[in-house]
This record gives C-alpha cells, sequence and structure tokens, in this order.
C-alpha cells in the first residue's frame, strides 16, 4: 500500500524545537503517513512568512504556527484560510484559556524571546559538543564537560550522549576496552560528573550480534562472543570502582530512562 505525503510547514518568530518534537511525535504514530518538514526559526516580517506560504501545497500540508507576534499571527491566519491551507496555531488557544482562567494579558515580552533564543543556541553548543568529544575523539573534551559517559560497545554511549546534549548539556564518552589504556584525562574528572554504564552479558550478545548482522557479518566472531563480552563488562566494572563513578545496568532501560536517573542522581551542573 502506498504511503500517503504530509508536508508540515513549522513557523515561528522565536525557537521552534517544542513544536518540531511534538509534532514529529504525533506523526510517528502514522507508520503509513510519509512525511516531511519544513521549519523556519526567527521570522519577523510578513513578507517572510509570506514567501514561505506561497511554497504550500494546500492538498498535501499542513501549517502549524508559534508567533508571539499578532501581526505575524493574524497574517498566517488570513493567509491560511484565503487559500484553504490546513493551519494549527499552537500558541493563541492557550493564551486565550490562561487569560480567562486568570484575567492576566500576556506581556510578549522581547526579553524572553531573548532568552529562548539563547537556550536555543546553548542546546546547540552541547549538541556538537557531544559530536567533537564522541567516542574518546579528544580525551581533552573530559575536563570541560559536564558529563562523561563509560562503557563497552552497544551501552548506548552516543545515544544518551545526544539525549543529554538535547538538554544543555555536554557530555563526552569513552569506550572501554581491556587492552587498551584509560586516557590520564579521565582520572582527573571529578567522580560527581562520571557515569559507568553495564549490561548483561546476554542482552549485549543479542544486540552485537544483530549489529553485526546488519554488516552482513557471521555472528561467529570475538565482538559478540559470550565470554568475550563478559570479560569487557568484568573490566569495565573494575574501572568503576577504582573512579567510584554512578554505574547504571541498561540492559533494561530506555534512553530517557537512564538519562532521567543521570540528570537526577548526578545534578550536573550546565557548563553554559
Amino acid at each position: 500500500m502506498m504511503k500517503k505525503l504530509l508536508c508540515v510547514y513549522l513557523l515561528s518568530d522565536t525557537v521552534i524545537t517544542a513544536a518540531s518534537e511534538l509534532s514529529k511525535m504525533v506523526l510517528n504514530q502514522y507508520p503509513r503517513v510519509e512525511s516531511s518538514f519544513h521549519q523556519d526559526s526567527f521570522i519577523h516580517t510578513i513578507e517572510e512568512c509570506e514567501k514561505i506560504l506561497d511554497q504550500v501545497n494546500p492538498d498535501t500540508s499542513i501549517v502549524l504556527f508559534t508567533f508571539m507576534n499578532d501581526s505575524l499571527n493574524k497574517f498566517t491566519l488570513d493567509y491560511c484560510k484565503s487559500h484553504q491551507i490546513s493551519y494549527l496555531d499552537l500558541i493563541t488557544p492557550l493564551e486565550r484559556e490562561i487569560q480567562k482562567r486568570t484575567g492576566e494579558n500576556p506581556s510578549f515580552n522581547s526579553m524572553i524571546s531573548q532568552k529562548l533564543d539563547r537556550n536555543y543556541f546553548d542546546r546547540i553548543d552541547a549538541i556538537e559538543f557531544a559530536v567533537q568529544y564522541d567516542d574518546g575523539q579528544d580525551a581533552s573534551g573530559f575536563l570541560e564537560a559536564d558529563i562523561v559517559l563509560l562503557g563497552v560497545s552497544r551501552t548506548s554511549k552516543t545515544p544518551l550522549s545526544m539525549y543529554l546534549a538535547n538538554q544543555h548539556y555536554k557530555v563526552a564518552n569513552l569506550p572501554l576496552l581491556p587492552n587498551a589504556p584509560l586516557p590520564p584525562e579521565i582520572w582527573e574528572v571529578n567522580p560527581k560528573k562520571l557515569v559507568g554504564l553495564t549490561s548483561e552479558p546476554k542482552v549485549l550478545a543479542n544486540i552485537r550480534r544483530e549489529r553485526m548482522a546488519s554488516y552482513g557479518v557471521s555472528d561467529d566472531n570475538p565482538y559478540s562472543n559470550l565470554e568475550t563480552i563478559k570479560e569487557e563488562l568484568r573490566y569495565a566494572e573494575f574501572i568503576y570502582k577504582q573512579l567510584g563513578c554512578l554505574i547504571i545496568n541498561v540492559a533494561n532501560k530506555s534512553i530517557e530512562e537512564t538519562a532521567s536517573i543521570i540528570t537526577s542522581t548526578l545534578n550536573p551542573a550546565k557548563n553554559n
């Protein structure tokens, strides 16, 4: 069966992260819908807005917008109605409900938008940091990081780093191998910033076999060998005890669960 196409346009005069994540989360519930996203943040003029809306195909698109500027909000609303474009104003209904409940009017304070902008760029900085210091590429990152993750292969170090980066934490990670010396910088890191990731041998073996199968490699290799994995995990546990770090078994945990344990237990300060 052919997938149905849907183009989602996300428009805002500030950051657009929350609307983007929310819409993608909802669309993930529709596996037979093939969606594409067009995101435009920091729109400040009606001309900019009109140029984007002129590209929208009413038959296959929906426009979501989060304008704090009333003129931009009204223009987009009128444009969508006159061109028969499906739309969803994500801000105005909530504003009206808050006004109804409290009797207060929104301030439309530009400083709030500036703060949102700073938060956006802080998050980008954290993501760039996670990429730069992924997989122990540069040991100097351990001393600059808010959180340092350690673990043997396939214990979710990289996806966890990126998830935490999206929460503005600067994260570096280091793979552990029994025969590879640890960089000296790791011993200089405050143990309160260190997290040792571990898993169950059989769970890890299955993950590694699936990984090798995706590359067309036989599962009969040291990487997915159960005894080799047990040795790696024993070595990792030994290192964690020496470092005195938090240890988390990720075998039956989602990335979100592991991240929550880390942030609630370590309560790391954000370097920004």
